[in-house]
């Protein structure tokens, strides 16, 4: 049985300490039970957790509701 490597977000580096490790979010997947992202502790409030794409799909739609006085 192999290990699993986890690797930092922020910085890249491969996280020794398990320690050491947080997840900092999880993403699903469609074709599976989908993957934790991890951070080291000192680098979990640097990683970017914001969905893109759902934050521009939700700002359309807002405006949207509200140019038609919804």
């Amino acid at each position: 049985m192999t290990a699993r490597v986890r690797v930092c977000r922020a910085c890249d580096q491969v996280i020794e300490d398990p320690e050491d490790g947080v997840i900092v979010l999880h993403h699903e997947s469609s074709s599976g039970p989908g993957w934790d992202v991890w951070a080291h502790r000192d680098h979990a409030d640097d990683v970017d957790v914001i969905d893109r794409d759902l934050l521009r799909i939700m700002t359309r739609v807002l405006v949207s509701r509200h140019l038609r006085g919804v």
